[in-house]
């Protein structure tokens, strides 16, 4: 994919999530698929080439958002709207566009550094006393471990 072809799509895919965002009380909460209904949908052996971007959104949205909950709908019962955000899903763009990997200060100095003033930013808003310190887990599994 060429950077024009880049640019072409990721404007498109950026207007698909507006109108997600826009429609999603529209999509039923949970998943109607039966198992297998999404891998029997996809071909059984990988693709030896190519295809447009076009086809693959076209799957996107015949294959797999049939087979998505949607955690973020106003509808589901146990709504929560924290885990994604339209600022949140632009910061993951850049942060995949960075490939960066994260996990110590010497693989990424601003990585480690935003992680830790954020972290403090949370403890003033939420009135813990200085010496409460922490890191980023990403998923309970791993916070279980730390």
């Amino acid at each position: 994919m060429d950077n024009d072809e880049f640019r072409r799509q990721g404007h498109a895919i950026v207007e698909w999530i507006a109108r997600y965002f826009e429609d999603i009380e529209q999509y039923p909460v949970r998943s109607r698929v039966k198992p297998g209904e999404v891998k029997d949908a996809l071909p059984a052996l990988p693709p030896t080439g190519s295809e447009p971007f076009d086809l693959f959104m076209q799957d996107f949205d015949r294959i797999i958002m049939p087979g998505i909950t949607h955690w973020q709908s106003p509808n589901f019962f146990a709504y929560f709207p924290a885990n994604s955000s339209p600022p949140s899903v632009l910061a993951e763009m850049l942060t995949a566009a960075l490939g960066a990997q994260c996990m110590l200060w010497e693989t990424s100095p601003a990585a480690a550094e935003l992680e830790e003033r954020m972290m403090e930013w949370l403890r003033l808003m939420t009135g813990l006393p200085e010496g409460f310190e922490g890191v980023i887990q990403d998923s309970a599994s791993s916070a279980t471990l730390a």
